[in-house]
């Protein structure tokens, strides 16, 4: 599965929120389940990025979520979110490092 939570950064706070993004990623590779990540920024609306992050499956994320050190660490970033769905299961995938679970 993949989560993916978009943010509104304005240019003054981009450095604030590429730090909890970091910090957010770096406590999520440590939970079982967590297959990587992805930040990215919209090419055509620089104040609009996101955040992708994939999972052996909904359990490990929603587990992952509660742990301790990931809702310490995880939480600045994942308040920033735009208030919309995150959670994909994955249909269909292409390429040697994309399985469908």
């Amino acid at each position: 599965m993949i989560v993916i939570t978009r943010y509104s950064v304005s240019e003054a706070d981009v450095e604030a929120f590429r730090a909890d993004a970091a910090a957010a990623v770096e406590v999520l590779s440590r939970r079982p389940g967590y297959r990587g990540h992805r930040l990215g920024r919209a090419a055509d609306d620089p104040t609009l990025w996101t955040v992708v992050t994939e999972w052996d499956g909904a359990g490990f994320y929603r587990r992952a979520l509660s742990d301790f050190d990931v809702k310490v660490n995880a939480v600045p970033l994942l308040s920033r979110a735009l208030d919309e769905p995150t959670a994909f299961e994955i249909m269909d995938a292409q390429g040697p490092d994309s399985p469908v679970s």
